[in-house]
């Protein structure tokens, strides 16, 4: 505990010490020692506040605090020592509550530096040893037991570990990491022990990051707080000139003391620190870290949001989003001896391959003679056969592609993706298409952001203007700019900022300048701390891009907190300064009338560390519940990339192929899709209803359940009794579109779905 906190302590004791003990002899008779007594309790705490308002006039700061200073000396003048010790109790009791407040405010930021590991065990040629963080260096090999925090950022050795990232990037569930994947520090070995080597000293690890951005936070001042001591220049000089006239026209100088008691909102001030301290702690235990009370203010005035794409509207990154084959193949089959070849190669392409088999659960080969063509692609022998992915060039040379080739190319055209041709014995087979994809939260994002009162949107990217504009299309932004290298992103931004507030929000190295220039910078930092980080006045430490939209809602219900808190207590304070100048409010009664006017105005500005009332009106969905209902949609996935590749087959089957295809559609759209519409109608719908107060939004939801399954029986009864005489091309279409409609709208279905889900999830 520090002195300052230390000292006001003591200060609240001797004061209510000091008023127990006269009133004490006050009651057998003895006013005299009891006046000394009370005279005495004031004395330590008009020092300690003398000293408190010279600090501040050294700084060009005058508060509130010279009105209970001038009180209390005019209250041992006049010999009125009771009302000087109630206002000394209520100054020192409003600096203890405001300590308290700050306290039960920082708490969750506090967390992150508490449980900040300081101790490695390091793996050397003489056993295991214990050091202090600081003493690890690139490349150590440290032992990580189950439960342990990982104290340094590392590459994990040996076997494969189970993290809890939860602390760091706010993921609910442990995540499953393999041999060479990185552990970020901070994270918690939620498995057995396994070794990692370190890859940065402890000075420059990922939560050595994040606690030097909270202890920033935790330290800033925040300019609304000058805004507030700009209202105690208003009270100040009304406060003397009202005790005067009060003294002058009554003739009695205990009225004018009075006056001042009833003026003196010592915690008034101290109101809107804890109004946004609360708002930066609310906003810290859903994984927005904003640097302070400045940045929390700025932050409720932006009109203006400016995103970077990659890796902040999208996912950044390879992702695979398709794999097309030629008549006859099996895509799991073209997926795994694609990524069999890859792991050969440290292509960033090459690791997305890698990872989407591995999600699959695909077993993988060692590959053998593999020579890769830098830039191309790779060849190598896979269970005897000579296996090729890369290019289109490198695969199939200049020849005319194929109708499935061309399809690939045209849709990786269409996509903005990049696609990855496999061939067995020079044979292409099918093609990976692999491109960066949406965040799953990006339109629920967005509406947000418009909810809030954001009145611009503007995406600004290094990438190309086809790419670009097909985003923001599909997010409905008010404008989009591409091909812009950072500077031309500083640019955009301080052009914005001419209009109105700014708020840029970014991932990457190049998004720092940007950052840095915007009213309000905001870094995706979940992947880590980098340069944007350490630009950015917030940092969400989630991979949710809808913490941005949140962080604003915080900030501006923070500060309407903070406005409503100094508006009230200055109200407040006026009335009773009017009961006290006409006689109706005495000095000891106006000091203990001020104490109530500061501790509702204090709470008022706690209010700030809970959601608010209309979240508080619902009691929202459990994240397992969520989870369990994602997970179902993920499960139908496979069953809707298979529906699209029979759409596209059907493109160039024959009759007898068709009438497989048609039937084979009709069956999973029966035993899976269909089955899974009528639960969520049946089970899902009327539990999220308890947490929704929107029944209209899920009858419209609802609506999409009909139609689907209306669609599913269109295509059972095209299937019934197929022949292939029947199978004209005729048929075949009005099959291949009911198929291609019930994919589209699932996938479409799922994806709102999902958005209602994490609505139930924060409500």
């Amino acid at each position: 505990m520090t002195f300052l906190r230390v000292l006001k302590r003591v200060l609240i004791l001797v004061a209510l010490t000091a008023l127990a003990v006269g009133l004490g002899f006050w009651w057998f008779g003895r006013w005299d020692i009891a006046q000394a007594i009370w005279g005495m309790g004031i004395a330590p705490v008009a020092i300690a506040l003398l000293a408190s308002m010279a600090r501040d006039i050294w700084v060009g700061r005058i508060g509130v605090d010279a009105i209970a200073f001038v009180s209390m000396t005019a209250a041992l003048a006049l010999g009125e020592t009771l009302a000087g010790v109630v206002v000394a109790v209520m100054y020192a009791g409003g600096a203890v509550l405001e300590d308290f407040a700050v306290a039960r405010a920082e708490r969750d930021l506090r967390a992150l530096i508490d449980r900040a590991p300081r101790m490695a065990r390091r793996l050397g040629p003489n056993g295991i040893e214990e050091i202090p963080i600081e003493s690890v260096e690139i490349g150590d090999r440290i032992l990580v037991r189950a439960g342990e925090i990982i104290p340094i950022d590392g590459v994990i050795e040996g076997a494969d570990a189970s993290l809890d990232e939860s602390a760091v990037t706010g993921e609910p569930l442990p995540v499953h990491r393999r041999r060479g994947e990185p552990a970020l520090s901070g994270t918690v070995n939620a498995g057995e022990t396994f070794e990692v080597r370190a890859s940065a000293l402890a000075g420059e690890s990922t939560y050595a990051q994040i606690v030097r951005l909270v202890t920033a936070a935790q330290t800033s001042k925040a300019p609304f707080i000058r805004l507030a001591d700009r209202y105690a220049l208003l009270l100040l000089p009304v406060s003397l000139l009202v005790a005067g006239t009060a003294w002058v026209f009554s003739g009695d100088p205990v009225r004018g003391l009075a006056v001042l008691v009833a003026a003196t909102p010592c915690p008034l001030i101290l109101a809107a620190p804890v109004a946004f301290i609360g708002g930066v702690s609310r906003a810290a235990r859903l994984g927005i870290l904003i640097k302070g009370g400045g940045a929390l203010e700025a932050l409720s005035r932006i009109k203006t949001v400016m995103f970077d794409k990659t890796g902040t509207l999208t996912v950044g990154g390879a992702r695979l989003i398709a794999t097309e084959t030629a008549a006859g193949e099996a895509p799991e089959e073209v997926l795994r001896l694609a990524a069999s070849l890859e792991q050969a190669s440290h292509h960033v392409v090459a690791d997305a391959i890698v990872n989407a088999a591995s999600a699959r659960g695909l077993a993988l080969e060692s590959p053998e003679d593999v020579h890769e063509t830098l830039g191309s692609g790779l060849n190598g022998v896979i269970g005897g056969k000579r296996i090729s992915a890369g290019s289109y060039r490198l695969i199939c040379g200049s020849r005319t592609p194929e109708p499935w080739a061309l399809r690939v190319l045209r849709r990786a055209s269409w996509r903005s993706a990049l696609s990855v041709f496999v061939s067995v014995e020079g044979r292409a087979i099918g093609a990976l298409l692999l491109g960066d994809e949406l965040r799953r939260e990006t339109p629920r994002a967005i509406r947000l952001l418009r909810k809030a009162g954001v009145s611009r949107i503007v995406m600004v990217t290094g990438d190309r203007a086809d790419s670009a504009e097909t985003i923001g299309a599909a997010l409905d932004l008010d404008a989009v700019l591409a091909d812009r290298i950072p500077s031309d992103k500083v640019d955009a931004v301080v052009t914005e900022q001419r209009n109105s507030p700014t708020l840029m929000v970014g991932d990457g190295i190049n998004d720092a300048p940007a950052l840095a220039a915007a009213d309000v910078g905001v870094a995706m930092g979940a992947r880590g701390a980098s340069a944007s980080s350490e630009a950015a006045d917030v940092v969400i430490l989630v991979d949710r891009l809808d913490r941005v939209a949140e962080a604003v809602m915080i900030a501006r219900r923070a500060r309407s907190i903070a406005m409503q808190s100094i508006a009230a207590g200055l109200a407040l304070s006026f009335v009773a300064m009017g009961f006290a100048a006409v006689g109706l409010l005495p000095p000891v009664a106006g000091a203990l009338t001020q104490e109530a006017i500061d501790i509702a105005v204090i709470l008022n500005a706690l209010r700030s560390l809970s959601p608010g009332r209309n979240f508080l009106s619902r009691t929202p969905l459990r994240q397992a519940e969520a989870l369990m209902l994602r997970q179902q949609h993920q499960d139908l996935d496979a069953s809707l990339d298979r529906l699209r590749e029979i759409a596209d087959a059907l493109d160039d089957s024959d009759p007898q192929s068709s009438v497989s295809l048609i039937a084979e559609a009709s069956r999973i759209t029966a035993d899976r899709i269909v089955p899974h519409e009528h639960a969520d109608e049946a089970r899902v719908y009327p539990r999220l209803a308890r947490f929704l107060p929107d029944g209209p939004g899920l009858g419209a939801m609802s609506r999409a359940h009909r139609e689907i399954i209306h669609l599913a029986r269109l295509l059972q009864r095209l299937a019934g009794d197929l022949t292939p005489a029947d199978a004209d091309r005729y048929l075949i279409r009005d099959a291949q579109r009911a198929i291609e409609a019930i994919e589209a709208l699932v996938r479409m279905h799922n994806a709102q779905e999902e958005d209602i889900y994490e609505h139930a999830v924060q409500v």
